[in-house]
């Protein structure tokens, strides 16, 4: 991450001063200042079915903060999931959720409590029903990892210190139409299902892992096995 470089976030209100320890703590990564790099995403972020909104523009000096990217390489694809299961809210359709659910944060969960800033994937509508398939038995991991890179969801940086908070300078703001933005962002989520769907077509490799796999046979944060699926 550059020591300085330019976020958005996308809002139905202009926001020039985010304020620390507000938020919904069911987010995606708990409560914190969430924002993307990309100008097009926070527009379509910004927009709902009936309103339009603002891509508030932002500069972070970023140097000295404490960064854990949850798509980049450091991490695989259950940390991300363990961290979106402990603050979103699941449907948890069977058992084998439940029990998933349980094993995910007690044994891959990170303690995001030591970073300023974690980036990651934004848990989209689509998003979102690739992960609760995982949980019931549907997807196998590999298929989870793959999902991820489709219909470029895009990604979000989420400020969750105080300390990140006292960085970020509000640069002003773009409009965002919603009879222009709103209707890219259901496309570009029906886009990543779509993907998803040919990807599906392809079958089931003798390898794949699930999760009931993971759970008989107890892998662990540090298994071996899980640096196939490190994030990339």
């Amino acid at each position: 991450m550059n020591e300085n470089f330019i976020l958005y976030h996308g809002s139905p209100e202009i926001v020039e001063r985010p304020e620390f320890g507000k938020g919904k703590p069911y987010n995606d990564y708990g409560p914190g200042f969430y924002c993307t790099e990309s100008l097009e995403l926070a527009r379509e972020w910004a927009c709902g079915s009936d309103i339009g909104g603002y891509a508030n523009k932002y500069r972070l000096q970023s140097d000295g903060l404490t960064v854990l990217s949850l798509s980049g390489g450091q991490t695989h694809i259950l940390n991300w999931l363990a961290v979106l299961v402990n603050n979103r809210t699941f449907r948890l359709s069977n058992d084998l959720a439940f029990e998933a659910r349980e094993y995910l944060i007690r044994e891959f969960l990170p303690d995001i409590r030591a970073y300023d800033i974690i980036c990651g994937y934004r848990a989209d509508d689509s998003y979102f029903a690739f992960a609760s398939a995982f949980l019931t038995g549907g997807l196998s991991i590999g298929q989870l990892g793959r999902a991820m890179l489709l219909g470029k969801l895009g990604e979000q940086v989420v400020l969750k210190s105080r300390k990140a908070f006292e960085r970020i300078e509000f640069l002003g703001y773009e409009h965002a139409e919603q009879s222009l933005y709103y209707p890219k962002r259901i496309m570009r989520d029906q886009q990543a299902r779509d993907a998803f769907r040919t990807e599906r077509t392809r079958g089931r490799a003798s390898d794949d892992v699930y999760m009931l796999d993971i759970l008989r046979e107890e892998w662990k944060n540090d298994d071996p096995r899980l640096c196939r699926y490190l994030s990339e």
